[in-house]
């Protein structure tokens, strides 16, 4: 069956809010559990001080956003998240509310090409697994470069494929035939747990996302293989 990886912004952002009332349930399901322990990393990597005003990019329904203004290691001062899927976002404001972070979480609904903040806003950035589905990838890169300020830090973390073959024959098996069945049995869509793996087969994983950071004015970006690769964890700093 051929499967649609176009990543037109509106069919992105209808296809997770159809996922949005089962999507937290799933992405744990679906990464063993092992998404909480890719999100603390990348909070500690960032070393927080306390006095940072973070952006939030592709916040879905705000783990990572959680993650930063309560962390081990440092807590961000103030995080906005940002998400064009309306659903997600209601679902974020929702735990955010249930755990009184609302003085220090703002949620707002914006486009990852056009990130709807002025030059130098941030001190830092983070990305979790939502830089796959933005349509012009490279563009969403500048984008973030642009909204730090110089010396901030960004961390990305996006899926990967294996690199020792064994363990690369599983991930694969896993993704392309097990995970779609669980998602589509879970969420009752046939469509977004079809394009997961898909989006993850076409995606430039690893060093050659690096380039794409560097490309983007990023030139000391580096990638990190997380759980064997099957997560990159990317940091980059803007220059001074």
């Amino acid at each position: 069956m051929s499967v649609s990886t176009s990543k037109e912004p509106r069919r992105i952002a209808a296809m997770f809010d159809r996922i949005a009332w089962r999507y937290d349930t799933l992405k744990h399901l679906v990464s063993l559990g092992l998404d909480r322990y890719w999100r603390r990393l990348g909070v500690r990597t960032l070393r927080l001080t306390g006095s940072e005003h973070v952006l939030d990019m592709c916040t879905g329904t705000g783990d990572l956003a959680m993650g930063l203004v309560r962390g081990r290691g440092g807590n961000a001062r103030a995080v906005i998240g940002v998400d064009f899927a309306e659903a997600m976002l209601g679902h974020a404001k929702a735990k955010i509310d249930r755990a009184s972070l609302t003085s220090r979480i703002a949620l707002v609904r914006g486009d990852a090409t056009a990130i709807p903040f002025p030059d130098a806003t941030f001190d830092a950035a983070t990305v979790a697994f939502g830089i796959r589905n933005v349509v012009d990838t490279r563009r969403g890169c500048e984008e973030l470069l642009r909204v730090l300020k110089p010396g901030g830090r960004l961390m990305v973390l996006e899926f990967g494929r294996p690199r020792i073959p064994g363990i690369r024959t599983l991930y694969d098996w896993y993704f392309r035939y097990l995970l779609p069945r669980v998602g589509r049995a879970m969420s009752k869509d046939d469509d977004a747990y079809s394009y997961l793996p898909a989006s993850v087969r076409t995606f430039p994983d690893g060093p050659d996302f690096t380039r794409v950071l560097q490309d983007a004015g990023f030139p000391e970006a580096r990638d990190v293989s997380l759980t064997f690769g099957i997560v990159y964890m990317y940091v980059a700093r803007r220059g001074a």
